[in-house]
Parts: C-alpha cells; sequence; structure tokens
C-alpha cells in the first residue's frame, strides 16, 4: 500500500507537478493530489501566504472550546514507563503525547478558517491541520528542516531568558538537533546547523508561546525530484 503512493510521488515529483499529500498519524491512510485536480469542496489549504480560495470565511459566534485530557494517573504511569526506558538505554529521546478528546461548537472548516497559523488544511470535514512549523523544505537543491524543542509561556517574567538558560531545555534540543541532523543525512550531503537555537512566537487559542527552533540543512543530488516520495517516507 506504502509503495504506491511513494511510486505516485515520485511520479509526480519527476513529472515537477506540484501535489498535496496527507498521511495519517498511524501512516495507515494515504492522500496524494495533484494540485490541478484539487477541488476546493473537498480540499482547502493555505501554506505560508498560498490558498486555493478566493475569501477567507468569518465565524461571527464566539469559539466554544473544551479539551478533556487524559487523567493526571494514566498520564504518571506512562510516564513512569518513559523515564524506566530512559534509564535502561532503551530511548534517550521520547515525546509522550496522548490523543485529547475535545468539544467545540465549530465545524472543522470553521476552525480552519479561524486558525491564525503558517500552514493549514482542512480535508473533505475530516480532518483540519493548522501547524507553526515546517517538516521539511526544499530549495535550490539544499533540503531544510526546522526542529522545535522548548516551549515557555511567553507572559513569564524574563521568558526568553529563562527558556534559553535552561539546562533541560538545553539538553532536548541538542538531541532533537542531532537527530535531524541525523535524518537529513539519510537523503543529502553536506549537512549542517545553519542557525541554532533562535525564538519563534507563537499564539495559541489561550496564550502566547515562546518556542526554540534551529534550522538544519543539507545538499540534494540534481535529480531529487524523481525521489520525492522516498525521500519523505
Amino acid at each position: 500500500m506504502t509503495a504506491s503512493w511513494v511510486n505516485e510521488m515520485n511520479r509526480l515529483g519527476n513529472l515537477k507537478r506540484p501535489f498535496v499529500f496527507l498521511i495519517d498519524f498511524e501512516m495507515n491512510e494515504f492522500v496524494v493530489i495533484d494540485m490541478d485536480e484539487i477541488d476546493p469542496g473537498e480540499l482547502l489549504i493555505e501554506f505560508n501566504g498560498t490558498f486555493n480560495f478566493e475569501s477567507q470565511q468569518h465565524c461571527e459566534k464566539p469559539i466554544q472550546f473544551e479539551k478533556f485530557p487524559v487523567s493526571f494517573k494514566a498520564y504518571q504511569n506512562a510516564f513512569d514507563i518513559v523515564k524506566q526506558e530512559l534509564q535502561y538505554g532503551n530511548s534517550y529521546l521520547l515525546n509522550l503525547t496522548f490523543p485529547t478528546e475535545i468539544k467545540t461548537n465549530y465545524s472543522l472548516k470553521e476552525i480552519f478558517f479561524a486558525s491564525n497559523a503558517k500552514y493549514k488544511l482542512w480535508y473533505k470535514n475530516r480532518f483540519v491541520v493548522f501547524s507553526p512549523e515546517i517538516f521539511v523544505q526544499i530549495k535550490e537543491n539544499r533540503i531544510y528542516s526546522y526542529p522545535m524543542k522548548g516551549t515557555i509561556d511567553a507572559n513569564l517574567p524574563d521568558a526568553e531568558k529563562l527558556i534559553m538558560d535552561d539546562k533541560k531545555e538545553i539538553a532536548e534540543h541538542n538531541t532533537i538537533v542531532d537527530l535531524i541532523r541525523n535524518d537529513l543525512s539519510m537523503v543529502a550531503k553536506k549537512v549542517r546547523v545553519d542557525r541554532f537555537r533562535y525564538i519563534d512566537k507563537i499564539t495559541s487559542i489561550d496564550k502566547d508561546l515562546l518556542q526554540i527552533s534551529s534550522q538544519i540543512s543539507g545538499e540534494m543530488d540534481g535529480d531529487y525530484h524523481d525521489r520525492l516520495g522516498d525521500i519523505i517516507f
């Protein structure tokens, strides 16, 4: 199943045709759509100023947004397992997350238009995606990644200094930068860290956040278009 989508991404890349691809979290469902075949009634995109709709739709009703996270006990149990495995040496960086049920009076399309994000997408009223960060970017035969690791409430006193000087945050960021350098080295040459630990400001539904990012890049072969699917996967 995966191979067919990789081949389709490679085919469109070889033709240098823009396309949109979606992969669900568990990598069970794939969608690859040629940009010329996108139906705005089924797929809306806005990527850093590029969009496929005529005008923004504004929802006048105040948004209601409730979150129902897992219990502290469930999180504690998972945290203890993670801590043990780290001590055993079975992992050295793990992002412990859980699905969180939400309740809102907005539809997925209304959430799409209400979201203030550089990268967002709505698909067939089944998915809505909004993100402040790029996974990978390729420009002029260089591939870039911008890992984010380290977050703090922007309204705390001396928030920027606090997070930049925090030993835990420094260690986490060093680790993710090393991992992304390794990942890019699988598909690129002369991988380097261009910018290390700079601040991005993100506005969420209930607070402003400071996020630490780095920029890493590597040199691609001239035929990388033919292998876009292989590179991504």
